[in-house]
């Protein structure tokens, strides 16, 4: 008998742990959402651009490109999370449909091959090569993150 309250009160405990651990990255998506909306497109493109001339020791000219370039990502990327938000608000459903889920991959593709040639044509072949290798290393981040949140579900 004790055995069974024991296995009982085990379970229960588990139970509780794994559904904290959902609620706790629950929140943390939001709360990052909403830090992120705290900031306009023009406030992220500077600190962005300011970055990005720390690392790459960018010109004025250079500069003042690359700043263009960030406010325009940085007001894409809130209009997209705009939509994104309300489309579940409003949907019962969370869950993207495959087409949607295309759709999305294809474009976010096509703003990364833009900023590719973009970034091209401002920087030197030094300062290029060092982009690419930040930006392959940004994305290695996300993706062992991605990884990371996936094995604790």
């Amino acid at each position: 008998m004790k055995k069974l309250v024991l296995i009982a009160l085990a379970l229960i405990t588990l139970q509780a742990t794994s559904q904290e651990r959902k609620d706790r990255q629950k929140m943390d998506k939001k709360e990052r959402a909403e830090r992120i909306s705290q900031y306009t497109p023009e406030e992220i493109a500077e600190i962005q651009t300011k970055q990005m001339t720390l690392q790459l020791d960018l010109s004025e000219a250079q500069q003042k490109q690359i700043m263009a370039i960030n406010v325009e990502n940085a007001k894409s990327r809130k209009a997209i999370m705009e939509k994104r938000q309300k489309a579940l608000e409003n949907k019962e459903k969370k869950e993207l449909t495959k087409e949607e889920k295309l759709k999305m991959k294809n474009d976010m593709l096509d703003r990364q091959i833009a900023m590719k040639k973009q970034m091209k044509d401002i920087l030197n072949k030094e300062q290029y090569e060092k982009w690419e290798a930040m930006a392959k290393e940004k994305m290695e981040k996300g993706r062992h993150q991605k990884k990371k949140m996936m094995q604790k579900k």
